[in-house]
């Protein structure tokens, strides 16, 4: 067992690990890795696939024949009786002996040896079905993993660019902050000096309170996001340094039309049609019979002699004469098996897998028709995000020089603190829509990935 100090090490290595995290940059790359390598669904499905892939192993090996061994020693008596007899549940046993006018109790030992093979060799396609359904079925988890991983690689770039905006909107906020706070001290100073009324002090106070309330909403805001990122990315909550890029350049944006193929969620609505497909068409193959080969190989040993039924005292009480074999038989046949009355029970089969097939396919339209509907929306708005991305230096320019006019006409006494204030206001407001300027511009790149099922359109 581990002593305290290598458990106390272990804690200090993980936890440095985790760290790292905040301590250097944190790429969108870094975070979808970690993600797709920790998060419990993801782990799940891949095991998932794991197993229906074993079962198409099981499926390919249960073509192959029974062939059972078998082998008995015995101890015991040899009465026979005359009369019919149905041994229910293999209850009655199964001696052999003269049917005598008495009872007696000679007693010997006596074997069996057994080998026996039977194989169903032809089923009408049974045995092919069977590994087609399963090769459907892994199919279906393996296309099931794959879509997860995709919404998972978008969750976790969504929650990470809006993770970025809202740091910035936090810095964007903690600037603000300190230009009212800036003002409270100037007005504060005219105060004292007489050149202006309280009031205006009041006002100043209540604004810097307001935006320190700001600047708190704004922090609240991005530990939700950092806490939501570290949930996807199966890792414990903490700080993040992230990728600042996003806030200062804007992606290039495809022109191409793109095709929807291989759209991962599509695939997957796909790959479970296909799977009730060949379900159903599993279920068809035991309207037909199936023809069997058997094989017995069967010797026996016995302490009882062959002149028993006329002398009985033509027996042995010896281990070895009553197990050592004496005599073989052999049996090769050929038989069908077929249960007429199948074809009635499982017709109601089929076609209820054919119902839940065409339902299947109903649910894939409306997906393909959901995705196309996204895919249009993310051209509007990668339009309408590039357009205010244009228009936001205008804004932020004007609302920049609008405050610095005011504060200096303030500091000059040919203004008043409200004009100020209503300039602060348009400065923060023009700030933060430049943040989100820039977060829409890749949201709605990510959401055109999304769309067109092709996550390299958001990572080049």
């Amino acid at each position: 067992m581990w002593s305290k100090k290598h458990l106390l090490l272990a804690a200090v290595l993980v936890s440095s690990g985790y760290s790292a995290y905040a301590q250097q940059v944190f790429t969108l790359k870094q975070a979808i890795d970690t993600a797709i390598a920790n998060y419990g669904t993801i782990k799940a499905k891949a095991s998932y696939t794991a197993a229906s892939r074993e079962q198409v192993s099981q499926a390919r090996r249960d073509y192959l024949p029974n062939l059972n061994l078998s082998a008995q020693q015995d101890y015991g008596t040899i009465n026979g009786q005359n009369g019919p007899m149905y041994g229910f549940g293999g209850l009655a046993a199964a001696s052999a002996g003269p049917a005598l006018d008495h009872q007696n109790w000679n007693a010997a030992f006596g074997a069996l040896y057994l080998t026996n093979i039977n194989w169903d060799f032809f089923a009408f396609g049974r045995a092919k079905e069977k590994v087609k359904t399963a090769l459907a079925a892994a199919t279906q988890n393996d296309k099931d993993w794959q879509q997860e991983i995709f919404k998972h690689k978008v969750k976790v770039a969504a929650t990470y660019l809006n993770l970025v905006a809202a740091q910035q909107l936090t810095r964007s906020y903690q600037e603000n902050l300190d230009r009212a706070d800036t003002i409270r001290r100037v007005v504060r100073t005219r105060v004292l000096n007489g050149l202006i009324a309280g009031v205006d002090s009041s006002q100043a106070n209540a604004e810097y309170s307001s935006a320190r309330i700001a600047l708190t909403k704004a922090k609240d805001f991005e530990q939700t996001q950092s806490n939501e990122l570290a949930q996807l990315l199966g890792i414990p909550p903490q700080e993040f340094t992230l990728d600042t890029t996003y806030m200062s350049r804007i992606p290039a944006i495809p022109s191409d039309t793109l095709s929807l193929d291989n759209h991962p969620i599509l695939q997957w609505y796909k790959s479970r049609i296909a799977l009730s497909d060949e379900q159903s068409k599993y279920a068809k193959t035991f309207y037909y019979p199936a023809f069997t080969l058997v094989g017995v190989l069967q010797t026996r040993g016995s302490g009882f002699g062959a002149g028993y039924v006329t002398n009985q005292n033509d027996y042995s009480h010896g281990y070895w004469d009553g197990v050592n074999p004496t005599r073989t038989n052999y049996l090769l046949g050929l038989g069908v098996t077929w249960n007429i009355t199948q074809p009635f029970r499982i017709s109601r089969q089929v076609r209820s897998q054919q119902q839940i097939s065409k339902g299947l396919q109903y649910e894939y339209e409306l997906a393909n028709q959901q995705i196309h509907a996204q895919l249009d929306l993310s051209d509007k708005k990668i339009k309408n995000a590039l357009d205010n991305y244009r228009e936001v230096p205008v804004q932020v320019k004007a609302a920049s020089d609008a405050y610095l006019q005011k504060s200096v006409l303030y500091k000059n006494g040919l203004t008043n603190l409200v004009d100020v204030t209503q300039a602060l206001y348009v400065l923060i407001r023009a700030e933060t829509d430049k943040d989100i300027a820039y977060s829409n511009v890749w949201q709605a790149l990510l959401l055109k990935a999304a769309a067109a099922g092709d996550f390299s359109i958001f990572e080049n």
